[in-house]
């Protein structure tokens, strides 16, 4: 048998990991400044987190939530206290489409409606409701079309006034900041009439904070540099620092029933263990100041580049425009071996591990410095 092939991905075996490091079969050592899509929020082989999943697999890695599992509880009381929404509810699962599947789920049951306002630009997963919310034609099948989306712009108030106008719109999803699509983020203005325009007609305003959360942008979750408060918030990639666990956190007002939500491995032990083992570094190691503090000297040391056409995002989630985008991120890997992402054809992606130290951010600068020097020569 071989592996169904779909991906396009470089020819290069990675082994072993140790914080931003990482190294491949024949020994070439790589800078991580990419993270996997974002996922490796600790950095790679933390010495807590492996101690916590070595624990919990001497213990008991797997049962089903058909029992009760007390570390669920404590998942839940840290990331509340930690997240400053402790007076929420989580519901844990396993990825990051299917928590905003699970979270248009209880935004429908909640409001006994269907429609869901998405965003231009957005991706929220491939599985098929989440699909339906994306904005990529090519990813969809027949099969994910039918639902009952309204696209608009990002940062189009007046164009989300009108899409909720009929009162019949049961979420609006929003991206804390747009990955997929280029960092692109979402206005504090929007973000604020999203919450009271939500509230007004009584639709639920849902955050994927998949990407941008758990720390990335300075703030536990993006939204909150807006000041706002989303009635269901996603999470998955950089809550288990590589095991997969997703979460959806649940307003105190929307009410459980037996059987609403349902899932055999999401918040199993050794996913529990990964989570705990991520939020106890993130507070003990101060990784969300790290990340913030970081973020601003990247952007700050970058600015004034000639090559760059504009550059977005906050603490740890940076897009650089660029006109040789494809061979700048080749180049950075051939010849310096820092491994980064992109956006579509023009924006370099940068998703490093919240312990990125300085050094290693100057690693990155002098690497691009001299590149683009190059090109723009």
């Amino acid at each position: 048998m071989e592996l169904f092939n779909v991906y396009n991905c470089y020819d290069i075996n990675l082994v072993n990991g140790k914080g931003s490091g990482i190294s491949d079969d024949k020994g070439n050592k790589y800078l991580d400044f990419y993270g996997g899509h974002g996922v490796i929020s600790i950095g790679h082989s933390h010495p807590h987190y492996i101690f916590r999943m070595e624990h919990q697999l001497h213990c008991l890695g797997f049962y089903s939530n058909a029992v009760r599992n007390d570390m669920q509880e404590k998942l839940a009381n840290k990331l509340g206290t930690l997240s400053g929404y402790d007076d929420y509810n989580l519901f844990l699962c396993n990825s990051g489409a299917e928590a905003n599947e699970n979270a248009l789920k209880v935004a429908s049951f909640h409001t006994g409606k269907s429609k869901i306002v998405a965003i231009k630009g957005a991706f929220h997963g491939r599985s098929s409701g989440a699909l339906a919310i994306t904005d990529n034609p090519v990813l969809s099948s027949e099969f994910n079309v039918k639902h009952d989306v309204v696209f608009i712009e990002m940062n189009d108030i007046p164009a989300l006034e009108k899409a909720l106008g009929k009162n019949d719109v049961a979420a609006v999803i929003i991206e804390g900041i747009q990955g997929v699509n280029g960092v692109v983020e979402p206005s504090a203005d929007f973000l604020k009439s999203a919450e009271s325009l939500c509230k007004a007609h009584k639709a639920m305003l849902i955050l994927d904070e998949i990407q941008s959360g758990y720390g990335r942008t300075g703030k536990f979750f993006a939204h909150q540099h807006a000041g706002i408060k989303a009635d269901i918030i996603t999470t998955a990639k950089g809550m288990g620092n590589g095991f997969p666990i997703a979460g959806v956190i649940i307003s105190p007002a929307i009410k459980a029933w037996s059987g609403m939500l349902g899932t055999t491995f999401g918040g199993n032990h050794l996913a529990c263990a990964a989570g705990m083992a991520v939020l106890e570094a993130i507070e003990e190691e101060q990784l969300i100041d790290n990340a913030d503090r970081l973020g601003d000297y990247l952007i700050s040391e970058l600015k004034d580049n000639k090559a760059i056409k504009a550059i977005r995002g906050k603490g740890l989630m940076i897009g650089i425009d660029l006109e040789d985008m494809p061979k700048i991120r080749k180049q950075l890997l051939e010849e310096y071996g820092i491994f980064t992402g992109s956006s579509g054809s023009t924006t370099l992606r940068l998703l490093p591990p919240l312990s990125i130290t300085k050094k290693e951010v100057d690693q990155f600068i002098q690497a691009f410095q001299k590149l683009t020097q190059i090109i723009m020569v």
